[in-house]
């Protein structure tokens, strides 16, 4: 059984019904919705998709940028361009994409509603399981009726608030990053013709940053704008209004451009971004977690999705329906801890970068500026070379 139907989740219930497993996957959402914002596809996460088979499900509503272009906030200048396109795809043999979330994950669905040995239940909310001879019992409610499910093993691929994580006895609440991210989608008919290039664009300001790129094909603009704060509320979907917003990004100290693309969205939403710090275990016996219920990352490293899809196929790679769940899970889980918990440092560590001030932001630009393009993307070539050996 999978606990959640997100990337990793679904990911993982097509890799493992390929295996030769029968399984289930229980998701909390009444339905699979056009709900969330852009993802960036770095090329060991499209290598993936396309070994799936969803190159054609998905390339009508991807965009392959051409650059990230890094800016420095009070100017727009460029501080250094880093090549994809082309470039990225010869150099890692898979592209560079951009996407919205709801496209992957339905492409992701369709693929498991397709397989005769996945059997995808909505509205199901995982609350507790228990161990017995022969694999568990998972307990929950399904439409507010209760239910129990017998299966042979448990992957908890439940996000960031994991119950599964939970019940496994790690209780503590995930830890607060210091910062909130505001995130908009808007048609690209509402921006001016440069917002509409396929670019990746991030602009570094004062104590705050600023990504957008096109997503659905190129008919609407992403936008996320992270801000230092002392915001915690729970959830995903805050609203946020946008004279708050422009007032975090003020002309002192953001150039025009930027605030004229953040004044377009009439409604914003907003959460308080937390990661967890990594840990070496993340399951007992016939139990496991993938993806943000194992190693939640803050976005600076564009990874969350590409750690969740590779967790999932090396997790079907490690399992046997000949071989006991339990050895194969513990397998797992050593091949993934200490790739995924570099990512989470690295994560971490751009953070402070993106949100340095005064003479250590002119630091930052400067060595940006000196170091280029190229040696920028190759210092990510252990993220973007990953593949399944």
């Amino acid at each position: 059984m999978i606990a959640g139907a997100g990337i990793g989740g679904l990911t993982a219930a097509i890799t493992l019904a390929r295996k030769g497993f029968r399984v289930v996957v229980l998701e909390q959402a009444p339905q699979l919705e056009e709900t969330g914002a852009g993802i960036q596809l770095s090329p060991n996460a499209t290598r993936i998709l396309l070994d799936l088979g969803l190159g054609d499900a998905l390339r009508p509503h991807v965009v392959v940028p051409e650059e990230i272009r890094i800016r420095q906030a009070r100017t727009g200048d460029d501080i250094v361009r880093v090549q994809l396109g082309e470039f990225a795809e010869n150099r890692y043999g898979a592209p560079y994409w951009v996407a919205h979330r709801s496209d992957v994950q339905a492409a992701l669905a369709e693929a498991a509603r397709a397989h005769p040995d996945i059997d995808l239940k909505l509205d199901a909310v995982v609350e507790d399981f228990a161990l017995h001879g022969h694999g568990l019992t998972v307990a929950g409610r399904i439409g507010g009726k209760t239910f129990e499910e017998r299966g042979i093993g448990l992957v908890g691929a439940d996000g960031l608030w994991s119950t599964t994580r939970a019940r496994l006895g790690d209780p503590e609440p995930p830890g607060f990053a210091g910062r909130t991210a505001w995130r908009a989608v808007v048609p690209v008919s509402s921006v001016g013709v440069h917002f509409r290039v396929p670019l990746v664009n991030l602009w570094l300001g004062w104590k705050a940053h600023l990504v957008h790129y096109p997503v659905k094909g190129g008919a609407l603009v992403n936008i996320v704008a992270i801000v230092t704060d002392t915001f915690t509320k729970e959830g995903w979907s805050e609203p946020g209004s946008r004279e708050e917003i422009l007032a975090r990004f003020s002309s002192r100290f953001w150039a025009e451009p930027a605030r004229t693309l953040l004044a377009v969205p009439e409604q914003w939403v907003k959460w308080a971004l937390c990661d967890r710090a990594p840990v070496r275990s993340w399951g007992t016996g016939p139990v496991t977690l993938l993806g943000d219920a194992a190693h939640p990352m803050l976005p600076f490293l564009a990874q969350g999705a590409a750690m969740a899809l590779e967790d999932a196929i090396v997790l079907g790679e490690c399992l046997d329906p000949a071989q006991h769940i339990s050895i194969g899970m513990r397998r797992y889980e050593s091949l993934r801890h200490r790739r995924t918990a570099r990512a989470q440092r690295a994560a971490r560590k751009n953070g402070r970068r993106f949100h340095l001030v005064g003479p250590d932001a002119a630091l930052r630009n400067f060595i940006l500026r000196q170091r280029g393009g190229y040696s920028l993307i190759r210092r990510y070539d252990w993220v973007y070379k990953w593949r399944l050996e």
